[in-house]
């Protein structure tokens, strides 16, 4: 990486390094990093409120799961459908064969943040269920840290070069150049910027425990999170040719829902007695 005339040439390899088949990127360190960081976090905030460890190991499992599974079908569902409708099994393997049948690894490219969001939801619902703690509860707490995660799976997205920003002559502009030489904006890097910021409002509306109410929390992080989602879509690219004739692309349009249900959970009047 080299700085020249304020612009930012970013030539970073995606992967530290390759085995054979195999490559160790950076964009699964931040995965882990985020996992890890949200993990500890978590922990502090279940023993502050007087639950195990044992249960955040659980709860850690099933977010873990929903939200690779969903993040992969919201992919499929949303961006690619019209390829995945006729290669199914190509969903949950990591690999696929191209249109000449040469073997390809893929390691399921295509992840979805909306469709992550649908899974950790699920998730929450399924280990409520099972361990019969409030899902309102879980959904509070573990919304502090997602926007801390998504910092650094953003962060990943920038080591990959890939949702790039449209072009620009702003001073921080960069130029991807496993992409093009043309100077764009670094729409993950903004986006990254704005989840850490909604991270600080998150811990601190947590530890004003005064103003909290079930499901308060929640709601908050929808409207901060996905709103914020929906104004830096401006600031990338399309993802997919069909976005391009669109008023609003996918990832505005998936926002949307979360943002009125935050505000429903913001405005809402808790049931009588409800328990946090």
């Amino acid at each position: 990486m080299e700085n020249l005339f304020n612009i930012i040439y970013w030539d970073i390899h995606p992967e530290i390094f390759k085995i054979g088949s195999f490559g160790l990127r950076y964009y699964a360190l931040c995965w882990l990093a985020a996992f890890a960081i949200s993990y500890v976090l978590m922990l502090k905030i279940f023993k502050r409120e007087g639950k195990t460890q044992e249960q955040l190991d659980q709860l850690s499992i099933y977010i873990f799961l929903g939200t690779l599974i969903g993040a992969r079908l919201g992919h499929c569902l949303f961006y690619e459908f019209d390829y995945y409708k006729d290669h199914i099994m190509e969903i949950f393997l990591p690999f696929r064969w191209d249109a000449n049948g040469n073997f390809q690894m893929t390691g399921f490219a295509g992840l979805a943040s909306h469709g992550a969001a649908v899974g950790i939801l699920t998730s929450i619902y399924l280990f409520a269920r099972k361990t019969k703690i409030n899902f309102m509860w879980v959904a509070d707490r573990l919304v502090i840290v997602v926007p801390i995660a998504g910092a650094f799976v953003r962060l990943g997205n920038f080591f990959n070069s890939e949702m790039i920003g449209p072009p620009t002559d702003l001073p921080w502009a960069v130029v991807f150049k496993n992409i093009d030489n043309i100077p764009r904006h670094p729409g993950q890097l903004y986006e990254a910027l704005a989840y850490v910021i909604i991270f600080i409002v998150m811990w601190y509306l947590y530890n004003k425990k005064s103003i909290l109410k079930p499901g308060y929390l929640f709601g908050i992080f929808l409207v901060l999170l996905f709103g914020a989602r929906f104004v830096l879509e401006y600031f990338k690219i399309d993802q997919e040719d069909f976005e391009k004739n669109m008023l609003f692309n996918m990832g505005q349009i998936l926002s949307i829902p979360f943002i009125l249900a935050g505000f429903y959970l913001i405005f809402r009047k808790p049931k009588e007695g409800q328990s946090k």
